[in-house]
Protein backbone atom coordinates (compact mmCIF):
# COMPACT_ATOMS: atom_id res chain seq x y z
CA UNK A 1 0.00 0.00 0.00
CA UNK A 2 1.36 3.37 -1.02
CA UNK A 3 2.06 6.21 1.64
CA UNK A 4 1.65 9.69 1.23
CA UNK A 5 3.92 12.06 2.45
CA UNK A 6 3.33 15.59 2.29
CA UNK A 7 6.49 17.87 1.05
CA UNK A 8 6.61 20.09 4.46
CA UNK A 9 6.10 17.19 6.55
CA UNK A 10 9.02 15.80 4.90
CA UNK A 11 11.27 18.82 5.47
CA UNK A 12 10.57 19.15 9.15
CA UNK A 13 11.45 15.57 9.81
CA UNK A 14 14.69 16.19 7.87
CA UNK A 15 15.67 18.87 9.73
CA UNK A 16 14.42 16.87 12.85
CA UNK A 17 16.54 13.96 12.32
CA UNK A 18 19.62 15.78 10.46
CA UNK A 19 19.37 19.62 9.83
CA UNK A 20 19.91 20.68 13.55
CA UNK A 21 23.01 18.89 13.39
CA UNK A 22 24.44 21.35 10.46
CA UNK A 23 26.89 23.88 11.22
CA UNK A 24 24.79 26.37 9.67
CA UNK A 25 21.67 27.41 7.50
CA UNK A 26 21.08 24.32 5.21
CA UNK A 27 21.79 25.91 1.52
CA UNK A 28 18.27 25.70 -0.79
CA UNK A 29 20.38 24.07 -3.06
CA UNK A 30 21.27 21.24 -0.72
CA UNK A 31 17.34 21.06 0.87
CA UNK A 32 16.63 19.99 -3.20
CA UNK A 33 18.93 17.64 -3.16
CA UNK A 34 18.14 16.11 0.23
CA UNK A 35 14.29 15.79 -0.91
CA UNK A 36 15.13 14.18 -4.20
CA UNK A 37 15.79 10.65 -2.35
CA UNK A 38 11.60 10.69 -0.81
CA UNK A 39 10.12 12.11 -3.89
CA UNK A 40 10.19 15.51 -3.87
CA UNK A 41 10.68 17.79 -6.90
CA UNK A 42 12.46 21.34 -6.48
CA UNK A 43 8.99 23.44 -6.83
CA UNK A 44 8.15 21.49 -4.21
CA UNK A 45 10.86 22.13 -2.06
CA UNK A 46 10.92 26.10 -2.30
CA UNK A 47 7.26 26.66 -1.96
CA UNK A 48 7.17 24.10 0.90
CA UNK A 49 10.24 26.46 2.60
CA UNK A 50 8.04 29.53 1.79
CA UNK A 51 5.28 28.76 3.76
CA UNK A 52 7.43 27.20 6.47
CA UNK A 53 9.01 30.58 6.13
CA UNK A 54 6.00 32.58 7.16
CA UNK A 55 4.83 29.68 9.95
CA UNK A 56 8.04 31.20 11.43
CA UNK A 57 9.60 27.91 11.92
CA UNK A 58 12.47 28.48 9.11
CA UNK A 59 14.54 31.86 9.24
CA UNK A 60 16.43 32.67 5.46
CA UNK A 61 19.86 33.17 6.07
CA UNK A 62 23.16 32.44 4.12
CA UNK A 63 25.45 29.61 4.23
CA UNK A 64 29.41 30.47 5.29
CA UNK A 65 29.81 30.43 1.23
CA UNK A 66 27.22 32.76 0.41
CA UNK A 67 24.48 31.05 -0.56
CA UNK A 68 20.64 31.26 0.42
CA UNK A 69 19.18 29.16 2.89
CA UNK A 70 17.46 27.87 5.91
CA UNK A 71 17.85 27.74 9.66
CA UNK A 72 15.58 27.03 12.28
CA UNK A 73 13.89 29.15 14.62
CA UNK A 74 13.54 29.01 17.99
CA UNK A 75 10.71 27.96 18.48
CA UNK A 76 10.68 25.07 16.13
CA UNK A 77 13.61 24.19 17.80
CA UNK A 78 11.59 24.30 21.26
CA UNK A 79 9.34 22.48 19.13
CA UNK A 80 11.59 19.18 17.88
CA UNK A 81 13.61 18.89 21.36
CA UNK A 82 9.85 17.87 23.15
CA UNK A 83 9.05 16.03 20.08
CA UNK A 84 12.37 13.73 20.44
CA UNK A 85 11.42 12.77 23.92
CA UNK A 86 8.00 11.53 22.38
CA UNK A 87 9.46 10.24 19.05
CA UNK A 88 12.73 8.00 20.30
CA UNK A 89 11.37 5.54 22.25
CA UNK A 90 15.08 4.50 23.70
CA UNK A 91 15.56 9.15 24.99
CA UNK A 92 11.73 9.07 26.40
CA UNK A 93 13.10 10.38 29.58
CA UNK A 94 11.36 9.52 32.76
CA UNK A 95 8.08 8.44 32.50
CA UNK A 96 6.69 9.28 36.15
CA UNK A 97 2.91 8.12 36.78
CA UNK A 98 -0.04 10.59 37.15
CA UNK A 99 -2.02 12.50 34.88
CA UNK A 100 -2.13 16.35 33.99
CA UNK A 101 -5.07 17.87 33.48
CA UNK A 102 -6.01 20.82 31.13
CA UNK A 103 -8.94 22.81 32.41
CA UNK A 104 -10.32 25.64 30.40
CA UNK A 105 -12.69 27.79 30.08
CA UNK A 106 -12.94 30.36 26.99
CA UNK A 107 -15.66 33.20 26.69
CA UNK A 108 -18.46 32.78 24.02
CA UNK A 109 -17.21 35.89 22.36
CA UNK A 110 -13.37 34.31 21.73
CA UNK A 111 -14.85 30.70 20.48
CA UNK A 112 -12.00 30.84 17.83
CA UNK A 113 -9.98 30.64 20.50
CA UNK A 114 -11.86 27.75 22.13
CA UNK A 115 -11.30 25.62 18.76
CA UNK A 116 -7.70 26.32 18.32
CA UNK A 117 -7.46 25.22 22.67
CA UNK A 118 -9.07 21.99 21.76
CA UNK A 119 -7.50 21.37 18.86
CA UNK A 120 -4.20 21.85 20.12
CA UNK A 121 -4.76 19.77 23.04
CA UNK A 122 -6.30 16.91 21.05
CA UNK A 123 -2.87 17.17 18.96
CA UNK A 124 -0.77 17.31 21.79
CA UNK A 125 -2.65 13.37 22.73
CA UNK A 126 -4.82 14.74 25.40
CA UNK A 127 -7.95 12.45 26.28
CA UNK A 128 -11.38 13.97 26.85
CA UNK A 129 -12.24 13.06 30.39
CA UNK A 130 -15.33 16.19 30.17
CA UNK A 131 -16.35 18.97 28.67
CA UNK A 132 -13.83 21.35 29.39
CA UNK A 133 -11.81 19.04 31.28
CA UNK A 134 -8.71 17.39 29.16
CA UNK A 135 -6.47 15.07 30.35
CA UNK A 136 -2.84 13.12 29.79
CA UNK A 137 -0.12 11.55 31.37
CA UNK A 138 1.70 14.03 33.77
CA UNK A 139 5.03 13.76 31.62
CA UNK A 140 3.52 15.77 29.01
CA UNK A 141 3.27 18.98 31.11
CA UNK A 142 6.50 20.72 29.73
CA UNK A 143 5.21 20.14 26.49
CA UNK A 144 1.93 21.29 26.68
CA UNK A 145 2.96 24.29 28.58
CA UNK A 146 5.22 25.41 26.17
CA UNK A 147 2.46 25.09 23.60
CA UNK A 148 0.04 27.23 25.57
CA UNK A 149 2.65 29.65 26.04
CA UNK A 150 3.59 29.88 22.59
CA UNK A 151 -0.53 30.31 21.83
CA UNK A 152 -0.72 32.75 24.13
CA UNK A 153 -3.87 30.50 25.83
CA UNK A 154 -2.62 30.47 28.99
CA UNK A 155 -5.31 32.74 30.28
CA UNK A 156 -8.21 30.73 29.60
CA UNK A 157 -6.08 26.97 31.08
CA UNK A 158 -5.55 25.55 34.59
CA UNK A 159 -3.45 22.88 34.60
CA UNK A 160 -3.17 20.20 36.97
CA UNK A 161 -1.13 16.99 37.88
CA UNK A 162 -2.84 14.10 39.97
CA UNK A 163 -3.94 11.16 39.90
CA UNK A 164 -7.79 8.74 39.57
CA UNK A 165 -9.17 7.44 42.40
CA UNK A 166 -12.10 6.48 40.82
CA UNK A 167 -14.92 5.56 40.37
CA UNK A 168 -14.53 3.52 37.52
CA UNK A 169 -11.39 1.53 37.28
CA UNK A 170 -9.07 3.40 35.55
CA UNK A 171 -8.56 1.16 32.76
CA UNK A 172 -11.93 1.40 31.89
CA UNK A 173 -11.94 5.39 32.72
CA UNK A 174 -9.19 5.52 30.09
CA UNK A 175 -10.97 3.33 27.19
CA UNK A 176 -13.79 6.54 27.29
CA UNK A 177 -11.45 9.33 27.51
CA UNK A 178 -9.32 7.90 24.17
CA UNK A 179 -10.21 5.88 21.24
CA UNK A 180 -8.21 3.49 21.74
CA UNK A 181 -9.50 1.18 18.67
CA UNK A 182 -8.74 4.05 16.26
CA UNK A 183 -4.90 4.77 18.24
CA UNK A 184 -4.45 0.92 17.35
CA UNK A 185 -5.12 1.11 13.78
CA UNK A 186 -2.80 3.69 13.51
CA UNK A 187 -0.02 1.63 14.63
CA UNK A 188 -1.01 -1.42 12.24
CA UNK A 189 -0.86 0.59 9.46
CA UNK A 190 2.71 1.79 10.62
CA UNK A 191 3.84 -1.71 11.21
CA UNK A 192 2.33 -2.73 7.87
CA UNK A 193 3.99 -0.27 5.87
CA UNK A 194 7.31 -0.26 7.77
CA UNK A 195 7.79 -4.03 8.95
CA UNK A 196 8.52 -5.18 5.97
CA UNK A 197 11.04 -2.86 5.59
CA UNK A 198 13.22 -3.39 8.43
CA UNK A 199 13.04 -7.02 7.73
CA UNK A 200 14.44 -6.37 4.60
CA UNK A 201 17.24 -4.33 5.77
CA UNK A 202 17.68 -7.42 8.49
CA UNK A 203 18.04 -9.64 5.52
CA UNK A 204 20.98 -7.75 4.00
CA UNK A 205 24.37 -7.09 5.22
CA UNK A 206 25.29 -3.67 3.66
CA UNK A 207 23.64 -0.57 4.48
CA UNK A 208 24.29 1.81 1.46
CA UNK A 209 24.03 5.27 2.65
CA UNK A 210 21.10 6.99 0.11
CA UNK A 211 18.63 4.12 0.76
CA UNK A 212 19.52 4.66 4.34
CA UNK A 213 18.44 7.80 4.35
CA UNK A 214 15.84 7.40 2.28
CA UNK A 215 13.76 4.84 4.20
CA UNK A 216 14.81 6.26 7.50
CA UNK A 217 13.40 9.62 6.57
CA UNK A 218 9.89 7.76 5.42
CA UNK A 219 9.45 5.61 8.18
CA UNK A 220 10.40 8.94 10.35
CA UNK A 221 8.07 10.86 9.11
CA UNK A 222 5.26 8.70 9.19
CA UNK A 223 5.96 7.58 13.14
CA UNK A 224 6.66 10.75 14.31
CA UNK A 225 3.18 11.73 14.21
CA UNK A 226 1.94 8.53 15.94
CA UNK A 227 3.37 9.55 19.45
CA UNK A 228 0.95 12.36 19.61
CA UNK A 229 -2.47 10.13 18.53
CA UNK A 230 -1.19 7.59 21.01
CA UNK A 231 0.07 9.84 24.41
CA UNK A 232 1.93 6.42 25.55
CA UNK A 233 -0.22 5.49 28.21
CA UNK A 234 1.02 2.66 31.24
CA UNK A 235 1.12 -0.74 29.50
CA UNK A 236 -1.51 -1.77 32.59
CA UNK A 237 -4.21 0.49 31.43
CA UNK A 238 -4.01 -0.70 28.01
CA UNK A 239 -5.90 -3.94 26.01
CA UNK A 240 -3.09 -6.93 25.70
CA UNK A 241 -1.04 -7.29 22.43
CA UNK A 242 -1.04 -3.66 22.63
CA UNK A 243 0.14 -3.31 18.76
CA UNK A 244 2.19 0.13 19.98
CA UNK A 245 4.87 -1.72 21.44
CA UNK A 246 5.39 -3.67 18.28
CA UNK A 247 5.56 -0.05 16.18
CA UNK A 248 7.68 1.40 18.71
CA UNK A 249 10.51 -1.44 18.31
CA UNK A 250 9.68 -1.36 14.67
CA UNK A 251 10.65 2.31 14.46
CA UNK A 252 13.51 1.99 16.88
CA UNK A 253 15.16 -1.08 14.86
CA UNK A 254 15.36 1.09 11.87
CA UNK A 255 16.47 4.05 13.68
CA UNK A 256 19.32 1.95 14.91
CA UNK A 257 20.10 0.30 11.43
CA UNK A 258 19.63 3.42 9.22
CA UNK A 259 19.99 6.59 10.81
CA UNK A 260 23.91 6.83 11.16
CA UNK A 261 24.11 5.36 7.58
CA UNK A 262 22.04 8.11 6.48
CA UNK A 263 23.71 10.76 8.43
CA UNK A 264 27.00 10.23 5.71
CA UNK A 265 24.55 10.69 2.54
CA UNK A 266 23.23 13.96 4.12
CA UNK A 267 27.14 15.36 4.67
CA UNK A 268 28.23 13.97 1.51
CA UNK A 269 27.28 17.50 0.18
Amino acid sequence: MSEQHAPRSLIVTFYGAYGRAAPGPVAVAELVRLLAPVGVDAPSVRSSVSRLKRRGLLVPARTSGGAAGYELSAEARQLLDDGDRRIYPAAGGHRDGGWVLAVFSVPEAERNKRHVLRSRLAGLGFGTAAPGVWIAPARLHDETRHTLERLGLTAYVDLFRGEHLGFTPTAEAVARWWDLSAIAKEHEAFLDRHGPVLRAWHARPDTPPEQAYRDYLLALDTWRHLPYVDPGLPPELLPAYWPGTRSAEVFQGLHDRLHRAGSEFVLRG
